[in-house]
């Protein structure tokens, strides 16, 4: 089967075959846990974990543990997927499912991605309030700029990429060892929330939400593709040691999201459940308290530093979450600057609203409703993951064992059913409440149906009738059977031409092409303002000296030889050299490159790009 390459500009990038030794093997492998373990302490995860804290104490810490024994059992499912058959989690369930199965998993989970990007809008945007005293919806705004960071930092590979991420890692660990110290929490009643109990639905809705920001759909995506950017030996012993050292390295990573997650919580309990604010699960209110419970300056300030390093460690793998996502369930690959773009406007869209309507205050419910979300997605992640990994065809002797299998449905199941509990419980509610009941039949009662049969359908298709594996083709597309001709002769060439040292360049090349039996046009294009007005009616300095140059080429090219015309087009070149081009019949188009890149191209503009999908002739492109 021929399969893509899951984050192509960096698969195979960190080469693990040429390491000796326990520690130096290890630390080849360190890296994408980390990646991972940054989703499992964005924002979302702080509104859950004050909200659990400040009404319930230290009750609901056993959730935490819970949900991090089941994503690490899960992670490290997605790993040895990644790592076993080369594909990630997208790109095997393409493989697999019914292309129908595959456009509404591709739904789902670009829905759980908007929400954690919601998540994470929404608490950088406190951050920066709470530091800097920055309005919300301007904070709101200002997460757009975070794009531009991650080309940076996609520009320098993946190590540095994570090692970027393990400071922002290192900052909110620190911060809330920091913290911790300030709310000296009571031993005797934290050991008793390791014990399972929930008090009541208000406390089942935020465990879900616990449940849905500690395990993330997205992750499994991702992790999946991750530990593929380590180049391993191939053999059963190589695969056998590359997933040893991803579950150490998944281990490590984890459990420093769940001190995170469980000092959240813990602070909550110890800051405000004991001292009767039982009402706080706004950020903002967390962190205006602070000051006045733990009787220092320095925790509030250590609070927002902490939330801003999670905002902004999470926002990366958004990014990549999205483009493994469309890559592999569409076969559709876009620029990643252009995916993150979309990713973060859908969830500021829902943020600014939010706060523009419903006032400031609003977003901390907005903030767990985007964990509930991102739990409600799970199930159609999870489900995959444990058939994809079960398959003895594909996965040979690395196949999930009995009690791998047992395990992993045992957490299936608890996913599913608490989910199911929460919609029925929720739609019951809206039910009471609206005044009228029937929009609600019509809309959100069916859709919650089909989802319902749709997680059915893939949990039970695989156990009754197995799936013919599908071939798996790169976004590229497969190739073609080759017909080449050597006879075809240009006879019309176009040549744009800027009166620079690239020209002779861009002539000699379209020579090449066509010979002495060939006709040229030599275009060029007066740019300035007034000939983006007036057309072909300026006659300014710079037109003048513009057909005088063009007159000097065709002159020179004529004495030797060469059949020429010369077309002097006005305003915009993305316009007028296709216009001209396809007016003249020319068969080839000869264009200099101007060699800009990156931020000079959003600057400058690019002209080849618009220019190539005008014409209907090849395009040579010389530099």
């Amino acid at each position: 089967m021929k399969q893509e390459k899951s984050l192509s500009e960096v698969h195979s990038s960190i080469d693990t075959t040429n390491k000796s030794g326990f520690w130096k093997k290890l630390f080849a492998f360190v890296g994408p846990a980390y990646l991972i373990s940054v989703g499992y302490m964005d924002p979302g995860n702080w509104a859950t974990d004050i909200a659990g804290g400040s009404q319930f104490g230290y009750k609901l810490l056993w959730v935490l543990v819970m949900s991090n024994l089941m994503a690490l059992l899960l992670q490290s499912l997605s790993a040895k997927l990644g790592l076993v058959r080369g594909l990630d989690l997208a790109q095997a369930s393409r493989a697999t499912y019914h292309p129908a199965i595959i456009f509404f998993n591709w739904i789902l989970a670009e829905i759980a991605i908007a929400a954690c990007d919601l998540a994470e809008v929404i608490g950088m945007a406190i951050g920066l309030q709470l530091l800097f005293h920055i309005p919300l919806l301007a904070g709101v705004s200002i997460t757009v700029a975070d794009t531009l960071l991650i080309l940076v930092l996609q520009k320098h590979g993946i190590r540095k990429t994570e090692a970027f991420i393990l400071a922002l890692v290192a900052t909110i660990g620190l911060a809330f060892i920091v913290e911790l110290i300030f709310a000296k929490p009571n031993g005797t009643e934290l050991l008793k929330g390791f014990f399972p109990s929930i008090p009541n639905n208000d406390a089942l809705y935020i465990a879900i939400g616990i449940i849905g920001a500690t395990v993330m759909p997205h992750n499994l995506y991702l992790h999946s593709s991750l530990v593929q950017t380590r180049k391993i030996d191939r053999s059963p012993k190589g695969i056998k040691e590359a997933i040893k050292f991803n579950f150490i390295d998944t281990s490590i990573a984890l459990n420093m999201a769940l001190f995170v997650n469980a000092a959240i919580l813990i602070l909550a309990a110890a800051a405000f459940f004991t001292t009767g604010h039982n009402e706080v699960s706004e950020i903002q209110d967390a962190h205006r308290l602070l000051n006045d419970i733990l009787g220092t300056s320095f925790a509030p300030i250590l609070f927002a530093i902490a939330l801003i390093a999670a905002g902004q460690s999470s926002t990366l793998t958004g990014t990549l979450s999205g483009q493994i996502v469309m890559e592999g369930y569409l076969n559709l690959r876009i620029q990643p600057w252009l995916r993150r773009l979309i990713t973060r406007l859908i969830a500021i869209i829902p943020a600014f609203l939010t706060i523009y309507i419903l006032g400031e205050g609003a977003t901390g419910k907005l903030l767990i409703l985007s964990q509930v979300i991102l739990s409600l997605q799970l199930g159609f992640a999870v489900i995959p993951l444990i058939h994809l990994t079960s398959d003895k065809k594909n996965m040979g002797e690395f196949a999930n064992k009995l009690w791998v299998k047992i395990c992993a449905w045992i957490v299936a199941t608890i996913i599913v059913v608490l989910n199911a509990k929460l919609v029925i419980d929720t739609i019951s509610e809206w039910i009471t409440k609206v005044e009228n009941p029937i929009v609600l039949y019509i809309t959100v009662v069916p859709l919650v149906i089909g989802a319902g049969i749709l997680l059915l359908y893939i949990t039970f298709k695989p156990m009754i009738q197995k799936s013919k594996e599908k071939e798996n083709t790169v976004p590229d597309g497969m190739p073609a059977e080759l017909r080449i001709v050597t006879e075809k002769k240009y006879n019309c060439i176009a040549i744009t031409v800027d009166f620079s040292s690239s020209d002779s360049n861009a002539i000699s090349n379209a020579v090449a092409q066509g010979g002495k039996a060939a006709e040229y046009v030599l275009i060029h294009i007066v740019e300035t303002a007034g000939a983006r007005m007036m057309g072909h009616e300026i006659k300014d300095l710079e037109t003048e000296s513009d057909i005088i140059n063009l007159e000097k080429y065709k002159t020179e090219l004529t004495s030797q030889g060469f059949k020429i015309q010369v077309k002097l087009g006005f305003g915009n070149p993305k316009k007028s050299i296709p216009e001209i081009v396809n007016s003249c019949n020319c068969n080839l188009l000869v264009m200099g490159a101007h060699g800009h890149r990156a931020l000079k191209d959003i600057i400058f503009g690019t002209t080849l790009d618009a220019v190539r999908h005008n014409v209907k002739v090849p395009v040579l492109i010389v530099k």
